[in-house]
């Protein structure tokens, strides 16, 4: 059973770090979910847009009826092909920013940097089960 537990905005502000502008955090991430008003205006814009679907589901119905129910479950991302990051990114006099900043999807309007120093990434990106306390293979982390 789960407790609502007040946040205490204080103690949340010395796990997060103020923007560096790295690059990180849109290098890193290679999907970002987007909102049903955000599609259009990605794909004007020049970025990769695609659905969360599995081939189970493409084996057993068409691809148009496949994406539109991916659609309309919200499972629509802004896709990061390679390692070069986000569309979007680019570097000027040695700092990173975002090309359509107030126009950037709400998943990065309410990122909070976490990945400055590489820590975060380190112990829960690369394999979320971390999450449940669990490693790679279902058992107890270390310590527990």
């Amino acid at each position: 059973m789960t407790k609502n537990i007040a946040v205490d905005s204080a103690a949340l502000r010395t796990i997060f770090a103020e923007c560096r502008q790295c690059g990180t955090c849109c290098k890193s991430y290679r999907k970002i979910t987007l909102q049903p008003d955000e599609v259009d205006f990605i794909r004007k814009m020049g970025g990769h847009v695609g659905v969360n679907v599995s081939l189970a589901q493409l084996r057993d119905n068409p691809l148009e009826q496949v994406e539109a129910e991916a659609k309309a479950t919200g499972k629509v991302f802004m896709i990061h092909p390679d390692d070069k990051g986000c569309v979007f990114l680019q570097k000027i006099n040695g700092k990173h920013a975002c090309r359509i900043y107030h126009h950037r999807p709400r998943a990065c309007r309410g990122f909070r940097c976490n990945l400055a120093d590489s820590s975060f990434l380190d112990l829960f990106g690369a394999d979320s089960i971390h999450l449940l306390g669990q490693d790679r293979f279902g058992l107890p982390l270390a310590g527990k």
